[in-house]
Order: structure tokens, then sequence, then C-alpha cells
């Protein structure tokens, strides 16, 4: 892992390029326990994590260090670990545990209808209404280039505002800055931070 200051550098940076009125999540799917103290040095605020058992144990060493975010994939029988620790979800894509949630949730909506990948369709969206939803987020299909991102942020956006939803989870280390231009509250990035 690169030292404290390199990535309080490179957070900064991210910072300055999303703007104000952009939450920057340092995601920590790689990130082991011992290296979370690094990311407490450079001032990191929020972070995301993917694996609910790599969460209790970071939330348990790490607690009051950082905002909590979960960005995995979110599976009912894990969701009193996420409601002990996150203030927000990412990634609700499933009816029971949006039942079971006490956190507030952003829907996945896979609006590629790639198999790999979770989240509901659109149409589905009116279901999740009823629960402590605040916004949305996608992951749009695996591209270099990062303008191909561009047209299924500004659908995500279209879907957010028909809904009256405030925040927008979308763009990660390959395509933040464009997420952020299409109206993205939210950034998860990890691999520009830590590599």
């Amino acid at each position: 892992m690169l030292s404290s200051a390199e990535i309080a550098r490179r957070y900064q940076r991210v910072r300055d390029e999303v703007g104000p009125g952009v939450t920057v999540v340092a995601a920590t799917k790689y990130v082991t326990l011992a290296e979370m103290a690094v990311l407490v040095e450079a001032g990191v605020e929020v972070v995301g994590e993917n694996r609910a058992q790599d969460l209790e144990a970071k939330h348990a060493a790490y607690g009051s260090a950082f905002r909590w975010h979960f960005i995995g994939r979110l599976q009912s029988n894990k969701v009193k670990l996420v409601n002990r620790s996150c203030e927000l979800v990412h990634s609700l894509d499933s009816l029971s545990a949006a039942a079971r949630l006490e956190v507030p949730a952003l829907v996945q909506v896979n609006l590629a209808g790639e198999r790999s990948k979770g989240g509901v369709e659109p149409e589905q969206l009116d279901e999740f209404l009823a629960y402590d939803v605040r916004g949305l987020t996608t992951m749009p299909p695996q591209s270099s280039d990062p303008e191909q991102s561009r047209d299924w942020f500004r659908r995500l956006a279209a879907l957010a505002r028909a809904h009256d939803l405030q925040e927008l989870s979308m763009g990660t280390t390959q395509d933040y800055r464009v997420a952020a231009e299409e109206g993205a509250t939210l950034v998860r990035v990890g691999s520009v931070l830590f590599r």
C-alpha cells in the first residue's frame, strides 16, 4: 500500500475533480485490516466495504474512524451486521433485505440487463419505494473508455428524477469523473487511491 501522504494527495485530487457536492467513498475490498490505519492517517472519511465479514472485522477495529457504507451484494442474512455498522447501503436489490434494513439504502438498478451483475430491472423499482430508499446506483458495462458509461449514468439520473430520489451512487475508478458530470452524489473509488 502507498504511504498515507500519497493516499491523502490522491484522495484530495479526486475530491477536487468531483466537486464539493459529491461524496468520495473509498472502496476497501482489497485493503487489509492492518492497512486501514493508513487510510485513517490519510484523512479518508467514508469507506465502502463489499463483504459483510470484512465489514465486521474492520468496523470492530476502526468503527469511529470512518463513516461506513456497504457497497457489495447484500444478502438478507447479513443485514443485521450492516444495520449495526453502516450509515448507507449502495446495493439494495432484494425485497427481503429491504424489509430487514434499518439504515437508508440505494437501490441497485441493472440498466444494461447484464446477468453477471446484481440489481433490479427499472420496472421493479416501485416495489422498493415503500422502504427507506434515498436513491439509486448502477454499474455500467465494463469499458476502457469512461465515455461509454455516460449514457448509463444519464439513464440512472433520469430514473431517479422520475421517482423523486436525490442520491446517485455511480462511477468507480475508471469513470468517476464522467459520473460526477452526470449528477453523481457518491463515487466509489479504490485503485485510484491505493495503487
